[in-house]
């Protein structure tokens, strides 16, 4: 084994080596679970991407609208409800949410949502029945996900509205008679959507990183738990990749 990956040469030599095939697509074989690891990153990757998209949807339907009329109704008894919700969802911690959603749906329906698929669908290949299987597994992380991390954009689009409303052009539009929705839509919600935006390019690594507790709770077949198993065996190539 030691001449097999290198592991009797120097640190800096195994690492140059690894890096070596890691640009060549070889990214080694996996100590535990005995299968080249491009295939075990490979098959969980995509469900990981998967969550993590679809959590992101979902934050932009959250954020999106509710920011936009936090700011148009500032300090209204809706701003306030709002306000509340963004700063406990912000405080909740991801995990504890899954375990909440986890015991209430089993209270109300005695179903088991943990898992991405259910037991006769695991091993099966890839058909129409296992996709419609993996929609019914995978709302519980998405929304838990999506709701939980819209707080952050919720504030923000609050924030870039309140500061557009009060400029100049939005004064002119309405002394020009534009009606109200015309004028939130073509000015200040254009102008403020550039920062909105501008989060996606942190937002996505943090869903990808954040689904990692939420999918060892709920038994979730992506790159996180095959990560922690990877560090906590010493699997050395599969944490690395």
């Amino acid at each position: 084994l030691e001449k097999r990956y290198g592991l009797g040469q120097p640190m800096y030599v195994q690492y140059f080596k690894w890096i070596g095939n890691f640009l060549r697509g070889d990214m080694g074989m996996s100590f535990e679970w005995n299968k080249p690891v491009k295939s075990l990153v490979g098959q969980r990757l995509a469900l990981t991407f998967a969550i993590s998209f679809s959590a992101l949807i979902i934050h932009w339907i959250i954020a999106f609208p509710v920011g936009i009329l936090s700011a148009v109704r500032q300090y209204s008894i809706g701003d306030y409800v709002f306000t509340a919700i963004a700063f406990i969802g912000a405080a909740i911690p991801h995990f504890l949410m899954a375990l909440v959603a986890m015991w209430y749906v089993y209270q109300a329906t005695g179903a088991n949502i943990t898992g991405l698929f259910s037991p006769g669908f695991r091993e099966a290949s890839w058909n129409l029945a296992k996709v419609v299987d993996l929609l019914k597994h995978m709302w519980v992380p998405v929304v838990i996900l999506g709701f939980l991390g819209s707080a952050g954009l919720m504030r923000t689009m609050r924030a870039m509205m309140l500061d557009e409303l009060h400029k100049p052009y939005v004064i002119t539009g309405r002394a020009k008679g534009l009606s109200e929705g015309r004028l939130l839509m073509k000015y200040p919600v254009r102008v403020a959507l550039n920062p909105f935006v501008s989060t996606v390019g942190w937002s996505l690594p943090g869903l990808i990183s954040g689904t990692t507790i939420v999918a060892i709770v709920l038994g979730l077949d992506t790159t996180g738990p095959m990560l922690y198993h990877a560090l906590m065996n010493q699997d050395m190539f599969l944490a690395g990749s």
